[in-house]
């Protein structure tokens, strides 16, 4: 545990409002995602979740870190890392495998091109509902794919805007930059679907009627025709997060960046970004990744200058550089075949198609 701890620590450090754990572990810590080893190593820490604002951590006594609880109040406890940074993932989205199975959206009242909140919508392929199910609806909007590339280190990504249909459309851009690769086929990793409203069922499919009746009840976005709808999870996703490095060693290339948030091309700390690994390579939340960019191929000009003709782009004589230490993220939402991950912490931005390590990688 010793080697763990930077020779310079304080001996004390009051928790402040807006700390996270990964933040506090950087402070004394050479390597943050350990926290949980250093506290979980000291049994009077029931529960580091439960660190207040306040409290009072010391690491005088031989390295062994202790909580002199402070003054308890409404502040919320300190986890691992920021959830408001991370709410609208873990609500608004999720991946799946398919959805043209899942109900959708066959008409709407007055025939209506929209619907909003307290207004009622028809659904296809709600039987077996009956009145009071409620029911997320959700769009597909983006497709993750793995595109094979034959004598190469790595595969190529793409990630496709889909229309209402669930069809290619490159102008739909809402939660990601769009990137582009030759479609040749490939893998899909999951389709993504971003939450629109909620609803309940009203009626079911009665008197021969082959569409359900579902009411809005949430000021959310706009519902159209081709929406679809998923039961609502009374808690589908994780609020506390234990980092960790990743359970298995990942072949090269295999691990990268799908996306990133916001339209951006980059993303940097507090950002959230899509990864191509998830359940399925054994990644799970809390999984924490350094990040990489792939290192250059450049051509030795001292050894080949003079073979090298100007204005060339190609040379069989090139130089393979080391990859670029990006910054860490850690994986807040897993899927099978994807993942969302939260940027901690940067030297660059974080790019499409970046590469991910593990924590501990030297750079």
């Amino acid at each position: 545990m010793a080697q763990s701890v930077r020779g310079d620590h304080p001996d004390t450090y009051v928790v402040v409002r807006g700390d996270t754990l990964w933040d506090i572990a950087g402070k004394f810590l050479q390597h943050p995602w350990l926290w949980p080893e250093i506290w979980q190593a000291n049994p009077q820490i029931s529960n580091p979740h439960l660190i207040y604002p306040g409290d009072v951590i010391s690491l005088a006594y031989l390295d062994r870190v202790t909580v002199q609880q402070g003054p308890r109040d409404v502040a919320q406890p300190i986890n691992a890392i920021p959830l408001s940074d991370i709410e609208p993932f873990l609500k608004d989205l999720r991946v799946v495998d398919d959805f043209e199975q899942l109900p959708y959206v066959v008409g709407l009242e007055e025939d209506r091109l929209r619907g909003s909140e307290g207004q009622v919508v028809y659904v296809r392929g709600l039987s077996a509902a009956a009145p009071g199910q409620r029911y997320l609806v959700v769009r597909p909007t983006v497709r993750y794919t793995r595109l094979e590339r034959s004598g190469m280190c790595c595969d190529l990504l793409e990630k496709d805007d889909l229309d209402y249909r669930g069809k290619r459309d490159v102008d739909f851009g809402k939660y990601w930059n769009h990137v582009v690769f030759p479609d040749k086929g490939g893998e899909t990793l999951g389709y993504e679907l971003m939450r629109v409203n909620v609803g309940t069922v009203t009626r079911g499919e009665v008197g021969g009627i082959e569409a359900s009746t579902v009411l809005l009840d949430e000021a959310g976005r706009e519902v159209r025709i081709g929406d679809r709808l998923i039961a609502v999870d009374a808690q589908p996703y994780d609020l506390q997060f234990f980092p960790h490095p990743p359970k298995q060693q990942l072949e090269y290339g295999r691990a990268r960046v799908l996306a990133a948030t916001d339209a951006l091309t980059a993303a940097g700390p507090r950002d959230v970004v899509a990864l191509s690994v998830g359940a399925r390579e054994g990644v799970d939340n809390g999984t924490v990744f350094s990040i990489w960019r792939e290192g250059s191929n450049v051509v030795d000009r001292v050894e080949h200058s003079a073979d090298f003709p100007a204005g060339a782009e190609s040379f069989d004589g090139k130089v393979r550089l080391p990859d670029e230490y990006a910054g860490h993220v850690i994986v807040f939402r897993t899927y099978d075949k994807v993942s969302y991950g939260l940027v901690m912490d940067s030297t660059k931005p974080t790019r499409i198609g970046y590469h991910l390590k593990h924590p501990d990688a030297p750079y």
